[in-house]
């Protein structure tokens, strides 16, 4: 396995440091959310990876963030689906072809490599034949491929790590193996306390977090880790946070972020609820006690908690049926707080306030 690539450097004071995490394709959301900020070629802007894959303009995210960093002041790692990219033209042993057949049909057009392939030419079906796709990339491609082969791993600073899934330690990184601070799940849970803040992405946020479905970025003080997926490309109710580091000594962090779901204006006052569950990715297996057009009840087995979940929400997985991310939770809303509308139902609306996700069963301005 290849060792973490780390690059050391000292930040100026007199200049915002912002940082976002897994845009997986999605370029709008990305120039849209450095507009809500503000960016500028003043602002040191850090990308904590996976900027590829999931989302269908993958290859367009690329080439926006090569023409950022030409243009401003722009760090982008390496994420570990950016690092899939540039395995498979390189034709590294421990990317299996078998990983690879089922990756490509499993994601199609929403893979970078398909991307690529397509626009040089070949087509969808064509690019499953991992040799022909190969061959038809490497070339048409080569100034795409040479930066993603520089991006480094981790970038240490004298007060923060920057990496695109974790780190167990701040000592001797240069020896971490740079897939494993990739493809770091779950990092907030593990026994890891740095002396420096590390921010990272890579894990949704959502699933740290058991009551309440939110998108926010999450701040562990005692662990100095702030962790920055917002789900983009992968879950419906995502946002792209962007991470806004405090300059001198007494700031906080901030952030901004931006989706792009509807809003509507709420017309009615609803208490939030005291007791809810997030059932979300991984945790996700249900028993349907009673099957409906637009709602079944289920029961989530982890938990043993019975709600209704959307009907339309639910697959079979080998023998067992799996939801998308849900939740009972009702979010507390006064008349005029803007919602934002996840999904439309016939007992309400499954919306966002705040970056939080629930359900609000009062009237609605659109």
């Amino acid at each position: 396995m290849l060792k973490a690539k780390v690059i050391r450097m000292n930040l100026p004071a007199d200049r915002r440091v912002l940082a976002v995490s897994d845009i997986h394709g999605t370029p709008d959301y990305l120039k849209a959310v450095l507009a809500k900020a503000g960016f500028c070629r003043d602002d040191i802007l850090f990308v904590l990876g996976d900027m590829l894959e999931k989302g269908e303009r993958s290859l367009e995210t690329l080439r926006l963030l090569m023409d950022l960093s030409a243009t401003h002041t722009v760090h982008t790692l390496c994420g570990n689906c950016d690092d899939l990219v540039v395995g498979f033209v390189d034709g590294r042993e421990e990317l299996s072809w078998e990983f690879f057949d089922y990756y490509l049909r499993h994601f199609g057009r929403r893979c970078t490599l398909v991307q690529m392939g397509m626009e040089a030419g070949l087509t969808e079906e064509e690019c499953m034949d991992q040799e022909r796709l190969r061959a038809a990339v490497a070339g048409p491609f080569e100034r795409e491929f040479r930066f993603l082969r520089e991006l480094p791993t981790i970038i240490d600073t004298q007060n923060i790590i920057f990496v695109h899934g974790g780190v167990p330690s701040a000592e001797h990184m240069e020896e971490l193996e740079s897939w494993r601070c990739m493809k770091n799940d779950d990092f907030l849970s593990q026994d890891t306390h740095l002396e420096k803040w590390c921010v990272v992405g890579h894990w949704p946020v959502t699933l740290y977090r058991e009551k309440i479905p939110c998108a926010n970025p999450l701040i562990s003080r005692e662990k100095h880790v702030i962790s920055i997926d917002g789900g983009c490309a992968l879950k419906r109710d995502c946002q792209l946070n962007l991470l806004i580091i405090p300059g001198g000594p007494g700031g906080d962090f901030s952030f901004v972020a931006y989706d792009n779901l509807p809003d509507v204006t709420a017309l009615d006052s609803q208490a939030g609820s005291t007791d809810s569950i997030n059932i979300r990715w991984g945790k996700n297996t249900v028993e349907v006690l009673e099957r409906g057009e637009e709602f079944s009840r289920c029961r989530h087995l982890e938990s043993g908690r019975v709600l209704d979940v959307l009907t339309a929400y639910l697959w079979e997985d080998r023998g067992e049926v799996r939801c998308e991310d849900s939740t009972d939770y009702r979010l507390p809303v006064e008349p005029g707080d803007v919602l934002k509308v996840v999904e439309r139902t016939s007992r309400g609306i499954l919306a966002k306030k705040d970056g939080v996700t629930g359900w609000y069963f009062g009237r609605v301005r659109d």
